[in-house]
C-alpha cells in the first residue's frame, strides 16, 4: 500500500504534538492522508509544529488545540471539536507526558500527584472522552506512548517510569474491555529519542548537540539515539488497519535495550 493511503480517511487526535514524538507522528499521520487534531499545553509549540507541517503538507487537513490533558472538560472539549470537524474519530494517541527527576526516597506528594494527573488521568481523560467515538467508528484504534523504562529499571525518574508502567496496565485492561466494541488498545514502549526536549536540555546545561548525540550509547544495542520518526512510525502502523488483529500489546521501540 502506498504510503499516502496508509491512513486514508483516519480521523485522528494526538496529544502531546507540539514536538518531539507528537509532532513527527502528526507529520507521518498527514503524509498518510489521516486528518490531523493536535492538543499540547504550548500554544507556541502547536503554531510551530503546524506551520512545518502545513508547509510540507498544504493539503493536510490539520486542526489545533491548546489544552492541558489533566483538565477533563478540555479534553471533552477537544474531542468534540475533531468530531465536529472531521465528523467521528478513528484514532486516539496518547502521547502527552510530564517528566520528574526527583529520587523516590526525596519525591513529595505534590511531585507524584502532578505526574500521575498529567500521565495516568491525561490518558484517562481522552480515552474516556474518545472512547463513544471510537466505537462507533467500528474499528478504533488507541495507541498510547509509555516509555522503555516502563519495563526495566534506572535511578533518578521512579516517578516517571511509574505512571510510564501504568500506562501498560491500562492498555491491557483497555483492550479487554473495549475489544467487543470493535477498539484496539496498544502501547509503544521508546527508548532514548532526541527530541528538541532533550537538546534544549543539553543546550542550557552548556552542552554541544554534536556531544550529546554521542551520548546514550550503552541504552540501546543498535549504541545511538532515535529520531522521533523513528518511533512514529511503529506508532503510525499501530493506527493503521495492517495492525487490525493487534490489541493489548506492548510493543518495544528502544533498540534492544529491553534485552541488555
Amino acid at each position: 500500500m502506498e504510503q499516502s493511503q496508509r491512513l486514508q480517511g483516519k480521523r485522528t487526535l494526538i496529544t502531546g504534538g507540539g514536538g518531539g514524538i507528537g509532532a513527527a507522528t502528526a507529520s507521518l499521520f498527514c503524509a498518510a492522508g489521516a486528518a490531523v487534531m493536535l492538543v499540547d499545553a504550548s500554544a507556541e509549540a502547536l503554531a510551530c509544529t503546524a506551520a512545518a507541517i502545513a508547509g510540507q503538507f498544504p493539503a493536510a487537513t490539520l486542526l489545533t488545540l491548546v489544552a492541558n490533558v489533566n483538565d477533563a472538560a478540555q479534553a471533552e472539549r477537544a474531542v468534540q471539536r475533531a468530531a465536529d470537524k472531521f465528523g467521528g474519530l478513528d484514532v486516539l494517541v496518547n502521547n502527552a507526558a510530564m517528566r520528574n527527576y526527583s529520587a523516590m526516597a526525596d519525591a513529595t506528594p505534590e511531585e507524584w500527584h502532578a505526574m500521575v494527573d498529567v500521565n495516568l488521568v491525561g490518558t484517562s481523560n481522552y480515552c474516556r472522552a474518545a472512547l463513544p467515538l471510537l466505537r462507533a467508528a467500528g474499528r478504533g484504534s488507541i495507541v498510547s506512548v509509555s516509555s522503555c523504562y516502563a519495563v526495566t529499571g534506572r535511578k533518578g525518574m521512579g516517578l516517571y517510569d511509574a505512571t510510564k508502567a501504568g500506562m501498560l496496565a491500562m492498555t491491557r485492561t483497555l483492550a479487554f474491555e473495549e475489544s467487543a466494541n470493535g477498539v484496539r488498545a496498544n502501547a509503544v514502549c521508546p527508548g532514548s529519542t532526541l527530541t528538541d526536549f532533550h537538546v534544549g536540555r543539553a543546550q542550557a546545561a552548556g552542552k554541544s548537540v554534536e556531544v550529546l548525540k554521542t551520548q546514550r550509547q550503552d541504552t540501546s544495542l543498535l549504541g545511538r539515539w532515535a529520531s522521533p520518526e523513528e518511533i512514529a512510525w511503529p506508532i503510525l502502523w499501530l493506527a493503521s488497519d495492517e495492525a487490525s488483529f493487534i490489541t493489548g500489546t506492548t510493543l518495544m521501540v528502544d533498540g534492544g535495550l529491553h534485552v541488555m
